[in-house]
């Protein structure tokens, strides 16, 4: 991770961690960096989530871009896979997401696309730092150099034009829910799931600035999985706060998880003829179980570290066209530059309705094991614990114990101050009290 930048964007506690000082300077920097081989106005789109800080935060870009000579063309509330998307259809130069996706209110962050719409290269970013630590490098505008600000009415409506073009189904007949985390989905999903034919209910699709994931979306899937049992439903989805993950619910309100999706979808693909040198890409943290299926499908597998900007790499690099995280972050590198929640949602939705079976016999296509996983608060700044001598030797004992029935993963967050201990096997009590030793050597060596 760099300086400024994480695994996903800048990113922490709004005016605090990342204030309007820095969202200024990251607008010049960015600007100065992605622009500097062009030989005309520079042209940023920015598209933002429903967070309170998201107005303050864009109100500060716009000033560091504008004082750059870049022109702004704002988008409204909208998904991160729809900035990536349309960054490239509006012939824009860079597309900047105001977004901390999945996490509470008070944090927000900062993504930034090419203008082709991927996620910039780690060399990209590290460059963009240099110059938000070096002011004086930039050459800032005046008079008729300055740039202006202007508003995008149909960011929305293009972006929901390129999500239905990928499906082609009817699924009347079928009734679906959406959580929406009272986030970017709830600016799409009701005109986007409505004209594929479903009965379509919603929940946590009112935003009021302060209610963004909060107790709702996709890291908190209970609510949708009573919702789908109390109302009937044959499917729920579930989105993020800036509507890039999606996990679902089957008709007897259990989880489909990333991981699961991407089987169904991989399979699908196969069927179809479309996988891409069958193989799926998925990380370290997928569960065994994936593995099973896919060796059980004649399907390769192509692991990364977490991370869907790392999925998407080794796609582009070996021509794959699906990947993705447990979490439900899904990329379908055939219609997008990026994870897209209501693009698999709908991908979904269309394998349901052809496939005339009920989500619970498409998720039947994996066996899950048994996983653990607890989330350490510890700071950024004490995340060396993880090379402490002790916590290694804690984990290389576990790791000889479990030998081929499970495995460990301690991983540091790369968006939030978190240590991550997670453990599969066979044995769920087993792995419980793996997963509670080392986590309490962590908390030891703090």
């Amino acid at each position: 991770m760099g300086k400024y930048f994480g695994t996903d964007g800048a990113r922490g506690v709004a005016n605090e961690d990342l204030g309007c000082e820095l969202a200024m300077a990251i607008g010049r920097a960015a600007a100065t960096v992605l622009t500097e081989h062009t030989h005309k106005k520079a042209k940023i789109i920015i598209g933002k989530d429903t967070r309170i800080s998201g107005d303050m935060l864009e109100g500060a870009l716009c000033a560091g871009l504008c004082s750059v000579g870049a022109d702004v063309h704002l988008l409204g509330v909208v998904p991160t896979p729809a900035v990536a998307y349309l960054v490239s259809l509006y012939g824009a130069d860079a597309g900047i997401m105001i977004s901390a996706s999945h996490n509470p209110v008070q944090f927000n962050g900062i993504k930034i696309f090419d203008s082709h719409g991927f996620k910039l290269p780690d060399a990209i970013e590290e460059e963009i730092e240099h110059h938000i630590d070096h002011p004086e490098e930039i050459a800032l505008k005046t008079g008729t150099q300055l740039g202006q600000v202007h508003r995008a009415e149909t960011a929305a409506e293009d972006y929901i034009a390129h999500i239905l073009d990928t499906v082609n189904c009817d699924a009347s007949g079928l009734k679906v829910a959406f959580d929406c985390a009272n986030g970017s989905a709830s600016a799409t999903a009701r005109q986007l799931f409505g004209r594929l034919g479903a009965t379509c209910l919603f929940m946590a699709d009112s935003p009021d600035g302060t209610n963004i994931n909060d107790q709702c979306g996709s890291t908190h899937i209970q609510g949708l999985c009573d919702f789908v049992i109390e109302n009937g439903c044959d499917l729920g989805l579930a989105f993020d706060g800036d509507a890039d993950r999606c996990l679902a619910v089957d008709e007897n309100g259990q989880l489909i998880d990333g991981d699961k999706m991407i089987a169904i979808f991989a399979a699908h693909l196969k069927e179809c003829g479309a996988l891409k040198r069958d193989t799926a890409v998925i990380t370290v943290m997928t569960n065994m179980g994936f593995f099973e299926f896919a060796k059980n499908s004649g399907i390769a597998t192509a692991v990364t570290t977490v991370g869907d900007r790392y999925v998407l790499e080794e796609m582009r690099d070996k021509g794959y066209n699906i990947g993705g995280e447990q979490s439900g972050h899904i990329i379908f590198l055939d219609h997008a530059t990026t994870g897209d929640g209501q693009l698999s949602g709908a991908q979904l939705i269309q394998v349901l309705a052809s496939s005339g079976k009920k989500a619970s016999q498409l998720a039947s296509i994996m066996n899950v094991y048994p996983q653990v996983l607890k989330n350490l608060t510890v700071p950024n700044d004490k995340k060396t614990v993880l090379q402490d001598s002790a916590v290694l030797a804690e984990i290389a004992r576990h790791e000889a114990a479990l030998g081929d029935s499970g495995r460990i993963l301690v991983r540091a967050s790369g968006t939030e101050p978190l240590v991550r201990v997670m453990l599969e096997g066979r044995d769920q009590a087993q792995i419980e009290g793996i997963a509670q030793q080392i986590a309490d050597k962590i908390e030891e060596r703090l």
